[in-house]
């Protein structure tokens, strides 16, 4: 390589560097004899939305604690906005939004109090949060809700005051902790449409999920955790490409009979990639056409009680990864 090929590498190395909102090499943390997070290493770069997808007890949220300077890092190096949480927690807690799995709103407040008394914790003054609550409000789509105690509100609703409430300092670096578990399909949509609004916003978004699809709707890149370990990590794209097929076929036989079907469903595979899978409800064939693998079935004399063909998922990944789905 030329010198000014290489000063040119290491210019961009030094951007992306620079970029790097949050940064981790070995990131560990245990707890007496349990090891929560086993040293990963990650990136977050400026303006993107990047998620740990996981089973409960995967690691994420102790990993989301120590990025939110509220838990020491056991070992390894982090730094967040360049600075150190062990020694400069404060000052990035200061430049972070943070919304916890569980909402901790003020139920005998009002939505426009919540958010006026979170601000003063912040030592903004009355005449910048007046518009600053308007503003909160409007984009959380609660203005005609703000005179209203926040007890009887719905949860779709309480989780976006909640969200607005992390916006109010205007972070730089928003952190999510599982944010639309318990809500109804509708409310997710909703939730999900505002955090869209705020990533195109430039805000840099860092999310916990198990949910698949939030995943693939939310994130431009993803780390998939398992054990307190990085197992892959690339966009949802990337990462179905990497460990799945094209399509997926559901069979369905009767009780007990699945894993009988799938030894027999093996000669419908025909891809150097393509796989089965026995699970207990089901048999999941991954394939490159999925209605040619169920005309196979069929050919061989298997006939599923039903079939069900579709597009590989983040799940199919992890399931392919860790040997489980994500709800295990």
């Amino acid at each position: 390589m030329s010198a000014p090929e290489t000063a040119e590498v290491l210019a961009r190395n030094s951007d992306e560097a620079a970029e790097a909102l949050i940064s981790a090499q070995g990131l560990t943390k245990r707890f007496a004899d349990f090891t929560a997070v086993d040293g990963i290493d990650f990136d977050v770069r400026r303006g993107e939305a990047f998620g740990f997808l996981g089973p409960n007890g995967a690691g994420k949220s102790s990993t989301m604690r120590m990025i939110g300077c509220v838990a020491p890092v056991t070992a390894g190096t982090l730094r967040i906005l360049g600075r150190d949480p062990a020694t400069q927690g404060p000052a990035i807690r200061a430049r972070l939004g943070v919304v916890p799995q569980q909402d901790t709103l003020d139920l005998e407040l009002t939505v426009r109090e919540n958010l006026y008394v979170y601000g003063r914790y912040f030592g903004m003054s009355r005449a910048a949060l007046r518009p600053k609550v308007d503003e909160l409000m409007d984009f959380a789509q609660l203005s005609e809700r703000a005179n209203a105690k926040v007890e009887p509100l719905s949860g779709g609703m309480k989780r976006r005051l909640t969200i607005a409430r992390s916006l109010i300092n205007d972070p730089e670096i928003l952190l999510l902790d599982e944010p639309t578990t318990g809500l109804d399909p509708q409310a997710r949509h909703v939730l999900w449409d505002r955090l869209y609004r705020l990533k195109q916003a430039g805000v840099t978004l860092v999310l916990t999920t198990h949910y698949m699809d939030e995943a693939e709707q939310l994130c431009d890149r993803l780390v998939v955790m398992d054990g307190g370990r990085i197992v892959a990590e690339g966009s949802p794209q990337e990462l179905i490409a990497a460990h799945s097929t094209r399509e997926v076929a559901e069979l369905r036989f009767a009780p007990g009979a699945n894993a009988a079907a799938a030894e027999r469903l093996s000669a419908a595979l025909t891809g150097d990639r393509e796989r089965i899978e026995a699970l207990p409800d089901r048999v999941l064939l991954y394939v490159a056409d999925g209605e040619r693998a169920v005309a196979r079935s069929h050919e061989i004399d298997l006939f599923p009680l039903s079939s069900l063909v579709r597009r590989s998922t983040l799940e199919d990944v992890f399931l392919r990864l860790t040997g489980r789905s994500l709800v295990d």
